[in-house]
């Protein structure tokens, strides 16, 4: 068997393997399958978190809960409704979209979900947006998770650590990028953005992290899980 071919069958038992999890751990929802069509209808690329993913955030907020939620990255808001979903009574989110057709196409999704009043959609720039949530003095949220352009991601993991608190936890997904952060040489900026957020988890004594590599529906690839610590106690060497 060529090694196209053998890749190819590894791929597809990837898929099934994934597909096997979340048929049999995750119920089905009218709410995030129609955030799914809506976001394929309006032309959205199909770079959304997986359902396994998706329950994950669900999962994470649960454990810390998270009572404020910091999203950079919306797309169509299919995680979005992960995160809200996992958020104890009252909590508040807020996630960050650059492109108006994807803010647009997230809120009508989060409508449906019946989410609207505890998710903000803001629209711009999120390198322009994070300094104006900063100014606005509120308290630090629970939880951040980025799923924006790689390039800017040690721009916004500085943010992610200024809008923190110890014992906040920081996502940050595709930093595998099918093994390619590993190529130093790379000239793509994204996955130069990705070794150099990688490089400054490895030297910040205040955060503590690490990352895990996946495969599944969405090829290979990983995400990166941080915690951030107290100031008087920082990581041991």
């Amino acid at each position: 068997m060529a090694f196209d071919e053998k890749l190819a069958a590894v791929e597809e038992q990837w898929t099934e393997v994934d597909h096997f999890f979340s048929d049999s751990l995750i119920a089905p929802d009218s709410v995030l399958e129609s955030a799914l069509e809506s976001s394929h209808t309006a032309g959205l690329p199909a770079i959304a978190v997986s359902p396994n993913q998706g329950k994950l955030l669900e999962i994470l907020a649960q454990i810390l809960d998270a009572r404020s939620i910091l999203e950079i990255g919306t797309l169509g808001g299919y995680s979005t409704i992960w995160l809200a979903r996992g958020m104890r009574p009252g909590g508040r989110l807020i996630t960050l979209e650059a492109d108006a057709t994807h803010a647009e196409v997230a809120r009508g999704n989060i409508a449906r979900a019946g989410l609207q009043t505890v998710v903000e959609v803001r629209l711009g720039n999120a390198l322009e947006t994070l300094p104006q949530i900063s100014a606005e003095d509120r308290d630090p949220f629970d939880l951040i998770f980025i799923d924006a352009d790689k390039k800017n991601i040690p721009a916004y993991f500085e943010w992610a650590l200024k809008l923190s608190r110890p014992g906040s936890i920081i996502v940050v997904d595709n930093v595998v990028r099918k093994g390619a952060v590993i190529d130093s040489g790379c000239d793509d900026p994204d996955i130069q953005g990705i070794r150099r957020f990688i490089e400054m988890l490895g030297r910040n004594a205040n955060a503590g992290g690490t990352v895990i590599q996946t495969v599944g529906i969405k090829g290979y690839d990983g995400f990166a899980i941080v915690r951030v610590l107290p100031a008087d106690k920082p990581r041991r060497a």
